[in-house]
Parts: structure tokens; C-alpha cells; sequence
């Protein structure tokens, strides 16, 4: 039995996809669903049909897209384990786009190492702001297909 006030996983995956949903429009426009997160690497998935371009291929902004969502949403996930609430902005990115992709995407954010969330989680408590560098990808199969290196910024409510 659940306690009232706490949460499982699975229902913290339902309260982002419907905050992607409410807050950020254009995921559904794309069709994008959040996939799952084990606390190492978050998942966010799309469809190829929704997001085709004229070569068959998937539209490299629906890729810089899933990918920049995936770092806001992995962001997202480190405020809910501080519980804090605050603003995430992107600041900036890379994208490198290596292989077309032919199929349904999913875009992979991996979780900062425990001394970068360290400062991270530092600075908001002192500073109520703070910046992290995530990393995530896109793979066509076995092969990387996209690479991303995103910095947001977060100013607590």
C-alpha cells in the first residue's frame, strides 16, 4: 500500500509526461511519450511518422528536440530528489548529428556524476540557481546516431 505523499516511479514518469504535455506543447505535436527512467538514464521516445522529413529520415529538429526535452526532463528529475521547484532553462547545446535515422526514435540523458550534482545541488541551496552539463544521445541501431551536450540553468521558485 502507498503512502499518501509518496510517490513511485511510475507516477513520477505520468506527472513529467503530462507536464511535457501542458507546459511545452510542440511534444505533443511530435508525439513524444517519456519512456522510462531507472535513475541512471532517462528515455524519451518519438515516432518516426510524426516526425519525418522529405528523405524518409527523421527532421533534425525533432531530434535536437527529443534531445534538448531529455536533458530538461533528466534536469527535472534531480529537482524532484532535492525537492525543489524552480525554473529550467536551456543555456546552451551542441548537436552532432552523425547517422540518419530510419526509424522510431529514442532520445538517452545520462545522469551527471555524484560530484557534478554535488555542486549542482550546492549552488541552488546557497545561491537558488545552479547549472548542469547533461549528455545525451539518439542511436540508429547500435550506432550513435546523434550526440548531444546541453547546459541548463535552474532558478529556484
Amino acid at each position: 500500500m502507498q503512502e499518501a505523499g509518496s510517490y513511485t516511479m511510475q507516477d513520477r514518469l505520468r506527472e513529467l509526461q503530462t507536464l511535457l504535455n501542458t507546459e511545452i506543447p510542440i511534444t505533443r505535436h511530435f508525439n513524444l511519450t517519456v519512456g522510462a527512467y531507472d535513475e541512471r538514464i532517462l528515455r524519451l521516445d518519438a515516432p518516426l511518422a510524426e516526425n519525418v522529413n522529405h528523405a524518409g529520415t527523421a527532421f533534425g529538429g525533432s531530434l535536437s528536440a527529443l534531445l534538448t526535452l531529455a536533458g530538461w526532463s533528466m534536469t527535472w528529475f534531480m529537482l524532484q530528489e532535492y525537492n525543489l521547484t524552480g525554473e529550467i532553462i536551456i543555456q546552451d547545446s551542441n548537436c552532432r548529428y552523425l547517422a540518419p535515422v530510419k526509424k522510431d526514435f529514442s532520445a538517452y540523458c545520462y545522469r551527471p556524476s555524484n560530484e557534478q550534482l554535488g555542486r549542482f545541488e550546492k549552488m541552488l541551496r546557497t545561491h537558488k540557481k545552479g547549472r548542469l552539463e547533461l549528455k545525451a544521445e539518439i542511436l540508429e541501431g547500435d550506432t550513435l546516431a546523434v550526440s548531444f551536450v546541453g547546459r541548463y540553468v535552474v532558478r529556484l521558485a
